[in-house]
């Protein structure tokens, strides 16, 4: 279990002083070698955008050829201050993904080294802006989605796990995880069957998949409806990328405070962690690449769908 991970991590976010530079030094203490934090501003404010990279017996940061996994935790931020005090639903993805850095950390020195390497990114906000939504309000970012997604969806990774908060919906109504559809270069693949083992054993029951429409993995700011932001590094790389919902039965706005659910972040980054041990290990398929051949081969490419548009 990753419950001490996870509470040391909470403690660390849930102030409005939090900041990347104090996460970072203590995932230094704990056996980190690899963290980087900068801090970027928009007209919204600042953030500090985190990256965590634990190498792999055989990963590529080390000349290896293991594949690399990608852990992305989407926010528009942790806290919404002065607005409202304390941590707000919508930082649950920054909270899993850095449970799962730690705990990857912690393995990593006392001598469980995966395969391949994980790279963890996500950005620390205590302080970002609200955005109005239906059927319930948005947390906002103080920067804007592009810059968000050159800061966290690293060229290294060859395949992305993104972690977001999913609560303000009618699609996914279910106390703890969720996972999408494989979506990859502007197509909406097939619900990958190992990642649906690896969350069968980690949840303990059947797994969980939300539906996806063709504008949830379009560019934000095009003027479509999205169901959140989980998809949104699908738009920036051309790696095989699957969003594990943290969802709840009743719409839960991402500006709300008190709701952050342990056990369901728990369970997020311990899928995560777990789905980072068999890719790395080449036995966990995102996506089945003689199909994707053969449905680009039929049906041509869908980069168009990671663009803005064609402008009217």
């Amino acid at each position: 279990m990753l419950l001490r991970q996870m509470l040391d991590i909470y403690d660390l976010i849930d102030k409005p002083s939090a900041s990347g530079n104090e996460v970072a030094d203590f995932l230094r203490a704990h056996g980190a070698s690899d963290v980087t934090v900068e801090r970027v501003s928009g007209e919204r404010g600042g953030t500090d955008c985190m990256k965590v990279l634990i190498p792999g017996s055989n990963g590529k940061s080390s000349g290896g050829d293991a594949p690399t996994l990608g852990i992305v935790g989407r926010l528009g931020g942790l806290g919404a201050r002065p607005e409202l005090i304390g941590a707000v639903s919508d930082g649950d993805g920054a909270l899993a993904a850095l449970t799962a850095a730690l705990k990857l950390v912690e393995m990593h020195e006392q001598g469980d080294v995966l395969a391949g390497d994980v790279i963890v990114a996500t950005h620390v906000c205590p302080d970002a802006p609200t955005l109005p939504h239906e059927p319930v309000p948005f947390m906002d970012s103080p920067i804007d989605m592009e810059t968000m997604n050159r800061m966290e969806v690293d060229p290294r990774m060859d395949a992305v796990v993104s972690i977001d908060t999913t609560k303000g919906n009618r699609i996914i109504n279910v106390n703890g995880i969720a996972i999408s559809p494989t979506v990859m270069q502007g197509y909406i693949l097939s619900v990958s069957n190992d990642l649906m083992d690896v969350m069968t054993r980690v949840t303990g029951k059947m797994p969980q998949v939300f539906a996806l429409s063709q504008q949830d993995i379009t560019p934000y700011g095009n003027d479509l409806y999205h169901l959140n932001s989980i998809l949104q590094p699908a738009t920036a790389t051309s790696a095989p990328v699957v969003g594990v919902a943290i969802a709840t039965e009743q719409m839960v706005a991402g500006c709300a405070t008190g709701a952050t659910h342990g056990t369901d972040v728990e369970e997020a980054a311990r899928f995560a962690v777990e789905v980072a041990k068999v890719y790395g290990q080449g036995s966990c398929a995102f996506f089945d690449p003689e199909q994707f051949k053969h449905l680009t081969e039929l049906y041509g490419t869908m980069e168009r769908f990671q663009t803005s548009g064609q402008a009217r």
